[in-house]
């Protein structure tokens, strides 16, 4: 029975094939996109262990608090927004994300750790414009060519 390997799991066994066609780690590293370091710890497990062993390494650190139900239904919830979560403005930060987090599941992360969290699951940092609902680009343009020049200081007649 074939067991689905998972996107990590097929960049390891394509690096360790090309370690076996004999292609240095540096080489490897690069056309993997994994650092050279990395590569070289999976040289470590091939040569122990072989392709399987690549194929069912762990990530290592601590297991995370998350099951996976529970995060894809923080996935859901960031994406039905914030507004839908109890907030009054539609814009997620770090810490109503943390604070989602420990509502709903009882854990409590730091920053960092949520930050290192909404990466794994795909999502980036964004800021949004500031800029007025109500803005008006024909008048701020208007403005800016009648109105500012009067505004702006001259130089005075001494200064040569």
């Amino acid at each position: 029975m074939a067991v689905k390997m998972d996107e990590a799991a097929k960049r390891r066994v394509r690096a360790g094939r090309l370690l076996l066609k004999g292609k240095a780690p540096a080489k490897v590293a690069e056309e993997v996109g994994a650092p050279r370091q990395t590569v070289y710890r999976w040289l470590g497990v091939l040569q122990e262990q072989g392709i399987d062993g690549l194929r069912v390494m762990s990530k290592g650190g601590r297991p995370s608090l998350m099951s996976d139900k529970q995060v894809e239904e923080l996935r859901e919830a960031l994406l039905a927004g914030p507004m839908a979560n109890g907030y009054g403005t539609d814009l997620w930060t770090l810490k109503r994300v943390r604070l989602l987090i420990e509502k709903r599941f009882g854990i409590t992360y730091s920053d960092v750790t949520v930050w290192r969290i909404l990466g794994s699951m795909g999502f980036s940092s964004q800021k949004p414009e500031k800029r007025a609902i109500e803005r008006n680009e024909e008048a701020v343009a208007k403005w800016k060519r009648h109105d500012l020049p009067a505004l702006k200081k001259k130089p005075s007649e001494n200064a040569a």
